[in-house]
Formats: C-alpha cells, sequence, structure tokens
C-alpha cells in the first residue's frame, strides 16, 4: 500500500491521517507486528489485527557463501510459489537483487530461471517483503536494489514499479532511483515507457550475443524485438536519460566469445552511451552450456576497452551457494516433485 493509501486505512478506522503515515513508516522498517508499532493507540492496533495483514515471507532456504559472505535465500509465498533473492556486500554498500516474478516465460536457453515456465507475477509487497526480509535475516541495511532475479520485470511492470515507487518514498525508505536497477532481457515497449517514467533508475538489458542469428538461438525474445529494434531503443534510452544502458554479456564456451564475436559487439554498439558487463557463465547443468571462464573474460574485455568500449567483468559472488538466477528454486521444486 502506498502512503495514501495508508492515511485512507487511518480514516476507515476513525483514525487521523498521520496515524497512516505512521503505520507506513513502520511497514517501510520491515515490522510486521502491530503490536510492535509502539506510537499506534490500542484501537488501531485492534482495527489492523482484525482488517489488515502484513506479513513476512517465508524462509525455505538460506545459504551463506563461505568464500564472500554473499546471502541467497528461497522465500515462500502465500500461494506455495517460491523466489529467491541475493544479499551482496560491496565497497558502495549493500544490494539486495530481488525476483520479480515466479518462473519466467522468456525462455533463455541457459538460465534457470524459466526452466519450469512462468507461475505467476510477484505483487508489490512480495517485491518489497524481499528486501525486508533480506535485511532482518542478514543483520545489515540495505542500500541498493537490482530487480535481476528469477521473471522479466516489464512482463510485470505495474507490480515493479509500485514497488520502485514505494521503496523510493521519502516517508518510506527514501531510497534514491539511482541506487536501483533494472534489468530487461530487451522487451522493448517496456524500456520505452520505463526510460520515460523513471529516468533515473539504471537500465540493464541483457544483450548476451552481437547477431542476431546467435541471440535468437538463445533468447527467444530476440525474435519479436531483434537487434535493429533493440539497440536503438537503449540509444534512445540513453539520450533520454543521460544516463549510459549496461548491456549483459554471458560468455558462453564455443557461443559468444570468439574474437568475431567481440568486433561483431563493437560494431553493434558503437555511439551509444553504454557499458559491456561481462559475466562468466554461471552453468546450470540442465542447460547444456559450458561456462568461457574468468581469464577469457578478461581477454575479452582487454580487448573491447583497446577498442574504445568501457566494459568490465562482474565480480562472481555466491558462486558455491548456487549464486545464479533460479539455481536454488529449480533444485527446491525438484526436490518436492
Amino acid at each position: 500500500m502506498a502512503l495514501k493509501d495508508m492515511e485512507a486505512l487511518a480514516g476507515e478506522a476513525g483514525q487521523p491521517a498521520f496515524r497512516g503515515r505512521q503505520l507506513f513508516r513502520w511497514i517501510q522498517r520491515g515490522e510486521t507486528d502491530f503490536r510492535k508499532m509502539t506510537d499506534l493507540p490500542e484501537v488501531f492496533i485492534h482495527y489492523l489485527q482484525e482488517e489488515a495483514g502484513a506479513d513476512s515471507l517465508r524462509t525455505i532456504r538460506a545459504q551463506v557463501s563461505k568464500t564472500d559472505g554473499t546471502r541467497k535465500f528461497l522465500f515462500g509465498l502465500s500461494d506455495g510459489a517460491a523466489v529467491e533473492s541475493v544479499f551482496m556486500k560491496y565497497k558502495y554498500g549493500n544490494t539486495v537483487c530481488v525476483s520479480s516474478q515466479a518462473g519466467c516465460r522468456m525462455g533463455c536457453a541457459f538460465c534457470a530461471s524459466g526452466l519450469n515456465g512462468l507461475q505467476r507475477g510477484l505483487r508489490p509487497g512480495e517485491i518489497l517483503s524481499q528486501i525486508l526480509d533480506v535485511e532482518r535475516e542478514a543483520g545489515d541495511p540495505v542500500s541498493h536494489l537490482v530487480v535481476m532475479g528469477t521473471g522479466e520485470p516489464f512482463d510485470n511492470y505495474e507490480n515493479v514499479t509500485r514497488a520502485l515507487a514505494l521503496l523510493h518514498d521519502p516517508k518510506g525508505r527514501n531510497m534514491s532511483y539511482r541506487n536501483m536497477t533494472v534489468s530487461t532481457c530487451g522487451v522493448v515497449p517496456g524500456i520505452q515507457r520505463f526510460t520515460r517514467e523513471f529516468p533515473q533508475v539504471n537500465l540493464a538489458v541483457s544483450l548476451h550475443a552481437p547477431t542476431d542469428e546467435q541471440r535468437s538461438r538463445i533468447m527467444p525474445v530476440n525474435k519479436r524485438w531483434p537487434l535493429d529494434v533493440l539497440i536503438p531503443a537503449c540509444r534512445e534510452a540513453a539520450e533520454r536519460t543521460g544516463r549510459r544502458v549496461t548491456f549483459e554479456y554471458a560468455l558462453i564456451h564455443g557461443v559468444n566469445d570468439r574474437r568475431e564475436d567481440a568486433d561483431a559487439l563493437l560494431e553493434r554498439l558503437s555511439g551509444c552511451l553504454c557499458h559491456v558487463n561481462l559475466i562468466p557463465l554461471n552453468e546450470v547443468s540442465e542447460t547444456g552450456f559450458v561456462s568461457a571462464g574468468r581469464k577469457r573474460a578478461r581477454s575479452f574485455m582487454d580487448y573491447l576497452t583497446a577498442h574504445g568500449m568501457p566494459a568490465t567483468v562482474r565480480r562472481q559472488l555466491g558462486a558455491d551457494i548456487q549464486g545464479a538466477c533460479g539455481q536454488l528454486r529449480f533444485e527446491n521444486s525438484k526436490n518436492n516433485n
């Protein structure tokens, strides 16, 4: 619920609007027990207990990396679906990677997220609860958000953007939009709408191949919005917002990691305000794809930067706890079948 909704809820309970604002602050802090909201009057607490709910997600499984402290959580939803969230520590602050859907229907061939298809999109509260529950479980505050977990955010646009707006609300968490990143596999209408409505939020695009032939083979979304449509939309987004677009590029051995692939990528992105984030593929045995490895990724990066393209190799976090999107959820589904 947005602030105005909680003010209206207070009014329905015969309370002044400021009680709704107090409730909003408690919820944004992650408090789910109305009895612990110490500045609310007893009559309002009783009303909330009878008429409202502020539930946490159910922690099915939690893992902690022995190498870097990354934490991965499998959360259960009220209808039996499950989603993953990842807590990561960086020098600039703590980041939570959240899921936007239970499952995914985009069908990227190398990704575990869509192996069981799409169950449903998450509601705003379920997206926000991942942040609040991870904070509570990890015992550390979160300053940055990435929507890069299971699901395609622009396939659940209204709920995702409502969650971002709630997180940004100055009377709530007051998280800067500049500390948020949303990743899409290339849903062009979503990119166009999102960069108009949320120009300060960082945009990441899962590219993963420099040609339509390669990309359509591993990413079915490319058949709907091929590169000659996607890349111009990204250029327009960068021009509209004044912010660079990050292109995610998972390096897959023998698929997209050759020198000619780097040359094609340079040509494709020439003149675009962007950054290439190279990712040594997190291998998922069910897909059959093999990682190109970090040494190959660094060589690929050096070649791009030598030719004027800003590029980095993503820091590998949580490799020992199934850090890739969908792995823990998929394993859980196999165990329950």
